[in-house]
């Protein structure tokens, strides 16, 4: 028997770890930029602007680590209980649990007849996964992995992070408010671009949501800097 080959490039796969990537990437590069242009409108020097960002960094991609980790861990738990109560309910009435299955395929589709074959054929190749599937929605695509976030969220957020304190380094004290907020809101840009190509979103739309949100924490940084600044 011929087995078709399944040649269509879907990109759902990499919802898990480019969400928690995007987020990490936009934090660090956002949160850096920001106390970095604040802590500049209020006058201070480069090496205490830099020392600043640096410890902005680790706080940060720590707090990114253990914040995807015990977030994405508690949907993980969720979802074993509620595996471990379907295996239960299998073991306890397997008829019922057909009848479920079976009345959910006739809703999406299927006459009463051949979904009542489906159910029986999916359930005898492997139970929990046809109702983890069908009747919880949980996959292997969209299954919580807890270590995978934190490790991505951390590590995109410490990329992230880096980019406006290169900035930092190489520019005089005078300019550095300006030119890590403009280079900050290119790397945004960018951020969105990649971010969108990747999950296969309108690249335009993602750049311009990213970057504005950005550009609006600086924004509103900076000016509480300025005024730290005037009253200091």
């Amino acid at each position: 028997m011929n087995i078709l080959k399944h040649v269509e490039a879907h990109r759902i796969h990499r919802n898990g770890w480019l969400r928690a990537a995007v987020l990490g990437a936009n934090d660090g590069i956002v949160s850096t930029a920001s106390l970095v242009v604040g802590v500049a409108a209020a006058e201070t020097s480069p090496e205490e602007i830099l020392m600043v960002g640096v410890a902005g960094l680790v706080a940060g991609a720590m707090s990114m680590a253990a914040g995807e980790y015990v977030s994405v861990s508690s949907q993980a738990d969720a979802e074993h209980s509620d595996l471990e109560r379907e295996r239960q309910e299998l073991a306890a009435n397997p008829v019922h649990e057909h009848e479920e299955l079976t009345e959910i395929y006739i809703r999406r589709g299927l006459d009463a007849e051949l979904a009542s074959r489906v159910a029986a054929r999916l359930m005898a190749h492997d139970a929990i996964d046809a109702h983890a599937r069908d009747e919880l929605g949980i996959s292997d695509t969209t299954a919580a992995h807890p270590v995978h976030a934190a490790l991505a969220s951390a590590t995109s957020f410490t990329v992230g992070a880096m980019l406006p304190l290169a900035v930092v380094l190489v520019m005089p004290q005078p300019a550095i408010i300006w030119s890590v907020s403009g280079c900050s809101l290119l790397f945004l840009a960018l951020l969105g671009s990649i971010a969108a190509h990747a999950g296969g979103a309108p690249v335009r739309t993602a750049a311009v949501r990213v970057t504005f949100w950005g550009a609006l924490a600086m924004a509103l940084t900076a000016g509480t800097g300025f005024l730290f600044g005037i009253t200091a």
